[in-house]
């Protein structure tokens, strides 16, 4: 089939990738010359493992395209997928910015022609689908068209094999001629067995918040448990692992740290927060599990400040990782924007190291020292604090560590190491969840 896709960020990349490997003839569309210059000539705009072989395989095939024109490959198109950012309201409500959506829905419009299923893949509020279906519809009446639901459900660092090997798809459609577009689009994961959802569209879309919002849920409650732990003296490692093996609880997103970020959760949390209060059906839970994500990051300051001895005044911090987590380079939301922000306000100088996420963080927390080497972040602070769990920072040389730090102090907000294994080492240490060895 031939497919369009609206944007070239991390989802409509990946999606237009995975989709050409598929067998599909895809174009991928974005008004940034630059962007798709640089994907013509095959250098990948986002870190993500595998992407830059898949793209250059499809690419190479002539099954996947980069195109700044919505002519031909609209008009051409059996499905348009619309896969551009929806941020939070710049209003500060809580609400997701449809202005692209809005937008890449115009442009299609103008350029449809027979049937076509325009797919809302971006992130999107309950309703948006009729939106879109309303914006074609008056842009150009005469248009032969359906809108579908098709929410993404990729995890950075692993979104190829959630494409190709998904624990379900969700496909929302309001006619069967839509459903069977959509159906063949996904054949091979028909072949493979793949659960695949089909349902109405307003469904599908508050699937993706539900979703979302449930695995929020889970770290902020593992969060407060760590809290707890930390007041009675009880391990939130084991405490985690003793959850997470009942069955129906499970280990995935049970592990205490300075509270979830990224493109997804801070934005989807609060939209459907808001949504819930729009339709009058407030959703208290989700409402405290955005609060309790604030709470975390404050204490995950304090927790820094007492380690410096009550004082970031003029004190230097070593920081490893500054990703919201590890094998992405994505800043959005990241808990080190918060956390180093306000350390660097109140005097702090802050020496960071992150092996993917620098040119991203240096956009944001332009002051921060960025250096190229964990070690070289170490030299001469006060403390060290380990913000994102990368593999690399597993297998540290601690005793080098040690020689290079003004004092032997660690502040671990990822629990990458264990209390007996720093209290070995010598080190004043400081985690999360756990009784500390000071």
């Amino acid at each position: 089939m031939k497919i369009a896709v609206i944007g070239t960020g991390y989802v409509g990349l990946v999606s237009g990738a995975c989709f050409a490997d598929f067998g599909h003839t895809v174009t991928c569309i974005d008004i940034d010359e630059k962007k798709i210059t640089s994907l013509k000539e095959g250098k990948i705009p986002i870190y993500e493992p595998g992407l830059d072989e898949l793209v250059k395989k499809n690419t190479s095939a002539g099954r996947l395209n980069f195109t700044t024109s919505y002519d031909p490959a609209i008009s051409e198109a059996d499905a348009v997928f619309i896969a551009v950012g929806t941020p939070s309201s710049r209003r500060g409500d809580g609400y997701a910015d449809l202005t692209y959506v809005f937008e890449a829905a115009k442009n299609i419009a103008e350029h449809l022609k027979g049937y076509t299923v325009i797919v809302d893949k971006s992130t999107v509020p309950v309703g948006t689908a009729n939106q879109v279906a309303r914006i074609i519809k008056e842009t150009n009446p005469e248009a032969d068209f359906d809108v579908a639901s098709n929410p993404e459900f990729l995890r950075e660092g692993a979104a190829i094999s959630d494409f190709m090997k998904p624990d379900r798809v969700v496909i929302g459609v309001a006619s069967e001629k839509a459903e069977a577009t959509m159906k063949k689009i996904y054949e091979p994961l028909y072949l493979s067995k793949t659960p695949i959802v089909i349902t109405d569209l307003m469904s599908a879309e508050l699937t993706k918040y539900a979703a979302n919002a449930f695995l929020a849920t889970k770290i902020s409650f593992i969060n407060e448990i760590a809290n707890l732990c930390e007041a009675i003296g009880a391990n939130i490692d084991d405490v985690s692992k003793g959850m997470g093996l009942d069955s129906r609880i499970g280990m995935k997103f049970l592990q205490a740290g300075p509270g979830y970020g990224g493109s997804c959760f801070p934005k989807d949390t609060k939209a459907c927060m808001r949504t819930g209060q729009e339709y009058g059906a407030p959703l208290r839970i989700v409402e405290t599990v955005v609060e309790v994500n604030s709470a975390q990051k404050a204490k995950m300051i304090r927790k820094i400040k007492k380690a410096l001895g009550g004082s970031e005044s003029g004190k230097t911090v070593a920081v490893l990782g500054l990703a919201f987590k590890p094998e992405t380079d994505d800043m959005r939301d990241a808990p080190a924007i918060t956390i180093l922000s306000a350390l660097s306000e109140k005097g702090a100088r802050i020496k960071a190291h992150d092996p993917e996420a620098m040119e991203e963080a240096k956009k944001i927390m332009p002051d921060l020292e960025y250096v190229d080497d964990p070690y070289k972040a170490c030299e001469g602070a006060d403390v060290l604090v380990f913000m994102t769990e990368w593999n690399e920072y597993r297998a540290l040389d601690l005793e080098r560590v040690k020689s290079l730090l003004n004092a032997p102090v660690v502040v671990d907000l990822r629990n990458v190491y264990t209390v007996k294994a720093m209290k070995k080492e010598g080190f004043k240490y400081y985690s999360v969840g756990r009784v500390d060895a000071e």
